[in-house]
């Protein structure tokens, strides 16, 4: 049996032999119980961050041959569980989710209090099912997707227009950009009921930029999240370059928020937007 202090995060990762890895982060310990499961000796400050390699998940998935399926691991000032066997993944993922769905929050996350204000990393109560059921009733319930079949027709079809053009005209198309395009659009148009990008021409470059951004650093490897007694200094400047892309987003969301309260008195049909504004 496993003693989890607190929050952890859990993330999966597939190996080219289809082992899936599961990470468990923890909160740090000052002293390690005795009953952890077995794992490689870590090495004073680094831990075993060492042993990962510039392909963590295949080198997850060759320690656990040597350690087995449920593995311990110290990154820098982390205490981390591996699981990379079936059975043990679907004990934790499904039969025990609700005591591990609470997450070990990346430090990058916290700009703008984004990690309080987030359902997919505010810790489970009732803000958290409030949010949920939000989500749930109006964009990923059985009826709501079937209310925006005709939304994903339309965008699909404006796509496949898209590429005809661009062959009619022997232009190259970018592939990346075009799904961005469509995703973002569709995204848009079942929350606000308009596209943020026109879908037949070469925009919307600032939008992508702005969650490219978002992703790029919410994927870098954090110091912070490994040693957190540098959170103050911030040393690499995550948390900072985050916050200013945070804000660029909610600046977007709020313009759009004002125009909705201005147009609302004409508005026959409600969005998802609208059923937020009236909560």
């Amino acid at each position: 049996m496993i003693f989890i202090e607190s929050a952890c995060e859990i993330g999966t990762t597939t190996s080219g032999k289809n082992e899936t890895t599961c990470g468990i982060s923890m909160t740090r310990a000052r002293k390690r119980p005795k009953n952890l499961p077995p794992g490689p000796t870590p090495f004073p400050i680094i831990g075993n961050l060492h042993l990962l390699g510039d392909h963590p998940n295949q080198s997850l998935a060759k320690l656990a041959k040597i350690h087995g399926p449920i593995m311990f691991l110290k990154l820098g000032r982390i205490n981390t569980l591996v699981i990379s066997s079936a059975a043990a993944a679907k004990e934790v993922l499904q039969k025990q989710d609700l005591a591990f769905s609470t997450r070990h929050i990346p430090d990058a996350l916290h700009a703008h209090d984004h990690s309080i204000n987030s359902s997919a990393w505010m810790p489970v109560g009732a803000q958290w099912r409030t949010l949920r059921r939000i989500l749930n009733n109006n964009i990923v319930s059985g009826d709501a997707l079937n209310a925006n079949q005709h939304l994903r027709n339309q965008k699909v079809q404006q796509l496949i227009a898209y590429c005809r053009k661009a062959s009619q005209c022997n232009e190259s198309v970018d592939i990346g950009r075009a799904a961005f395009r469509t995703s973002l659009n569709l995204l848009s148009n079942t929350v606000f009921s308009k596209d943020l990008i026109d879908p037949f021409e070469d925009s919307g470059k600032e939008f992508k930029e702005v969650f490219g951004n978002i992703m790029i650093e919410a994927a870098k490897p954090n110091l912070v999240d490994f040693f957190p007694v540098f959170k103050k200094m911030d040393p690499q400047g995550i948390r900072r370059r985050m916050s200013g892309h945070f804000g660029k987003v909610f600046e977007m969301i709020e313009e759009m928020m004002k125009e909705r309260l201005v147009m609302k008195r004409w508005k026959q049909e409600d969005d998802v937007l609208d059923r937020c504004l009236k909560i």
